[in-house]
């Protein structure tokens, strides 16, 4: 799970060094400093930051012989620090759920798939071949996914939901997943997610066309 390894990072060096990183950009004798340690000792847990892009090199700082570089947080690790996206978003979902009806909610959560899109490139080649990519793209989102033969093509399986917070009640939001799915294929994509025990991401890739329930 997410929040155990989180917390082991947070306890390490490493996530020490992360919490300072916060407060703004920081020398390596800097965090020495606030650590309590040498630099020797913090270079190390800075090169696996930066290795895992959590931190990034700044700008230079006038040190008392030369300018020294500071480091900073990047975007991704702002990020691992947030609790509210997932409350936000849900809480978004209901208002649009209440306010809308149910066939323009479905339209917008599709065009949201769409949009996110963005500027990645059109898989192309063979069809498992866009599965991999596209069951790729799924854990890069934060999902646990492999490929297996489908129905009429392949068939992308999770062992969870990257959304589960949202779609547990608002089953719509893997509406634009699909559409995401779709566009980055560049093939039909339908879900065929499931929800007996827990929610577990399925997607059908290759079909000749989206089946109704995906349609709705």
């Amino acid at each position: 799970m997410r929040v155990p390894h989180w917390n082991r990072l947070m306890e390490s060096s490493a996530g020490q060094v992360m919490r300072l990183l916060r407060r703004g950009p920081m020398t390596v004798d800097e965090l020495a400093v606030a650590l309590d340690v040498s630099g020797n000792a913090v270079r190390p847990q800075l090169a696996i930051l930066e290795r895992d892009g959590l931190v990034q090199r700044s700008d230079l700082r006038r040190g008392t012989s030369k300018p020294a570089r500071t480091y900073v947080l990047t975007a991704e690790a702002e990020l691992l620090f947030s609790r509210a996206y997932v409350p936000v978003l849900t809480q978004l979902l209901q208002v649009l759920d209440q306010r809308l009806e149910p066939r323009e909610f479905n339209r917008i959560m599709r065009e949201v798939g769409r949009q996110l899109m963005g500027d990645r490139t059109r898989q192309t080649g063979g069809l498992r071949q866009r599965a991999e990519a596209a069951s790729a793209l799924l854990n890069e989102l934060g999902g646990l996914t492999e490929v297996e033969p489908g129905r009429t093509g392949f068939r992308i399986r999770g062992y969870g939901c990257p959304l589960a917070a949202a779609t547990q009640r608002h089953p719509e939001a893997c509406n634009a997943v699909e559409s995401l799915l779709t566009e980055f294929a560049g093939v039909p994509v339908s879900k065929c997610c499931e929800g007996e025990d827990r929610l577990r991401c399925c997607f059908e890739i290759g079909a000749t066309r989206p089946s109704a329930r995906a349609r709705a």
